[in-house]
């Protein structure tokens, strides 16, 4: 079996980091759907336990976490009546810690919106930290007793509750968003800056996902068809975010800002993570990756 070269694996990742789908990615190089597929996979993998291991002992000061919605397959309520919908089919929420100065994204986590994935994500976010931070989060409710397991409350915690009013046009629909009358701060532990209490940086961060990951586009035909490659194309971007896009406004990437890297990565870089001795694969055939971070 051919195998694409070094610049041309680079090339595709790059393509696939700044947003474009697969298919679009097969088209521009040539290569195959299969190849991109693998390639993904294997990169996303890699990406995925490298950051597990480095993204250890940050010392950081403030964290905004929150949750963005993306599906797999099909949407949750068309579950039931798709054709062979495989596991996972359904509503998928990422959840995101962010360093609110680096802009590290710290930690993520895929999964349902219910209290055990909030515990989960908590769990990962408190072990990769150091020292007490003053935490941020949305009003969801799973976060309170997410956050007191885990933290124990060693940590200053605040909630953003956001008051809204009628949609902007007057009407009910998909299209006419509800309008933001106002927010509310409020201190659930510890001694928390209130005036330093956002979650800002983090909401941006999920526009960020939006805009460059092809898969959370929303009204579009764009959506993952297995879980796992949604998995794995996440990892790849928050690989791509945190060490190789030059932050506009530090000037540096989040990694380096962090100090958990000292110059920017490039692809090249990424394809170094996967073992040099990885075969190709028969078409057709696949192995689950196990993606934790």
């Amino acid at each position: 079996m051919n195998r694409l070269s070094l610049s041309d694996r680079a090339q595709v990742l790059a393509l696939l980091c700044e947003g474009m789908g697969v298919n679009a990615v097969c088209r521009v190089t040539g290569a195959s759907k299969m190849t991109v597929l693998k390639l993904l996979a294997d990169a996303g993998s890699a990406c995925a336990g490298y950051m597990d291991a480095h993204l250890r002992n940050l010392q950081t000061k403030r964290i905004e976490c929150d949750e963005i919605w993306s599906f797999c397959y099909a949407k949750q309520k068309n579950v039931a009546a798709a054709i062979a919908a495989p596991e996972g089919a359904g509503d998928v929420w990422t959840w995101t810690a962010i360093d609110a100065d680096s802009k590290l994204m710290v930690s993520y986590f895929m999964g349902s919106r219910d209290a055990e994935c909030a515990l989960e994500f908590m769990r990962d976010l408190e072990a990769r930290l150091t020292n007490r931070v003053q935490l941020t989060t949305d009003g969801h409710k799973a976060y309170l007793n997410a956050v007191e397991n885990t933290f124990a409350g060693n940590v200053d915690y605040a909630q953003i509750i956001k008051v809204f009013g009628a949609s902007i046009d007057g009407t009910k629909g998909r299209y006419s968003p509800a309008d933001c009358t106002g927010i509310k701060k409020e201190r659930v532990s510890g001694t928390p800056n209130m005036k330093l209490a956002s979650t800002s940086y983090v909401e941006r961060s999920n526009l960020t996902i939006r805009m460059q990951n092809r898969r959370f586009t929303r009204l579009t035909n764009a959506f993952s068809k297995k879980l796992e490659n949604h998995l794995h194309a996440f990892s790849l971007f928050a690989m791509h975010y945190n060490f190789c896009r030059i932050h506009k406004t530090l000037r540096v990437t989040p990694a380096m800002e962090a100090g958990v890297a000292n110059h920017v990565w490039s692809h090249h870089e990424i394809l170094e993570l996967l073992a040099t001795d990885e075969q190709p694969k028969k078409r057709g055939s696949y192995k689950k990756n196990e993606i934790s971070n």
